[in-house]
């Protein structure tokens, strides 16, 4: 028989406990965009000591295991802790206050798993050696980035990466009851932010077969994890969500799909 030991409301709620996770949540939070900006170096090829096309040799089978693996690691960390459920029962160990930045902290860390662990391979799939198209294909590229980071701060990036929690904990301030909104790009799809990383993913001039591998998992993981959201927010938001869904493209943008 195990046990479950949670922190008390005493605990969590006295200022020693407010202060440290509002430090916390600012190392999380530090640690995500450490991670965030390594992602696009590593898949870009840009900059980064490490990118998806550069590492220790090994063969193609134990390249393709260990790819899958990590990448698999990933998605269902990130997938299971973000599913309401499991926050329901996460939330009788770790205070409310601080659920999402442990969240963010763990999906960080096991991108930085991934980055580390990652093996090339090499194969050229494409390559685009016209100057003029590569470095069309690669302002496409950062051009999703963008959207990524855009489309996170038009609704609230801080309260989407744990920095608001904490910071509403520690000034002792409710946060509001959760709204439905649809601002700018959330207009023409439900899913900006996914679009951005499946456009930065894709668009590359040279494709390799290791690029070509990490690209079609994640967008694979990306409909999945569309599926799974948005059953969530169904629940949440009822008709309103429903007739969103009906009067608004999934990712391909004024294209109708469900």
């Amino acid at each position: 028989m195990t046990q479950v030991h949670s922190i008390g409301p005493d605990v969590a709620g006295s200022r020693v406990f407010k202060f440290f996770a509002f430090l916390y949540g600012i190392a999380a939070y530090l640690v995500f965009l450490v991670t965030i900006l390594y992602a696009i170096g590593f898949v870009m090829g840009l900059v980064v000591p490490k990118s998806i096309d550069t590492g220790a040799d090994s063969s193609a089978l134990e390249a393709v295991v260990i790819n899958l693996l990590l990448l698999a690691l990933f998605a269902v960390q990130h997938s299971v802790m973000a599913r309401q459920r499991f926050k329901a029962w996460w939330t009788q160990i770790v205070p409310k206050p601080v659920e999402r930045s442990t969240y963010v902290l763990l999906a960080s860390l096991s991108l930085l798993l991934l980055f580390w662990q990652w093996r090339p391979m090499p194969a050229i799939v494409w390559n685009v050696e016209a100057p003029d198209v590569a470095v069309t294909i690669i302002t496409l590229s950062l051009a999703g980035w963008a959207l990524v980071f855009m489309s996170s701060f038009i609704i609230n990036h801080f309260e989407l990466f744990g920095l608001y929690q904490v910071t509403n904990h520690v000034i002792d301030k409710e946060a509001p009851p959760a709204r439905f909104r649809t601002p700018l790009f959330y207009k023409f799809v439900r899913h900006p932010i996914y679009l951005g990383f499946i456009i930065a993913f894709w668009a590359a001039p040279t494709m390799t077969v290791g690029h070509l591998l990490f690209a079609a998992v994640t967008t694979i993981y990306i409909l999945l994890g569309i599926a799974l959201e948005e059953r969530d927010l169904v629940a949440m938001f009822g008709d309103e969500y429903r007739q969103y869904k009906q009067r608004v493209a999934m990712l391909i943008p004024w294209r109708k799909s469900i």
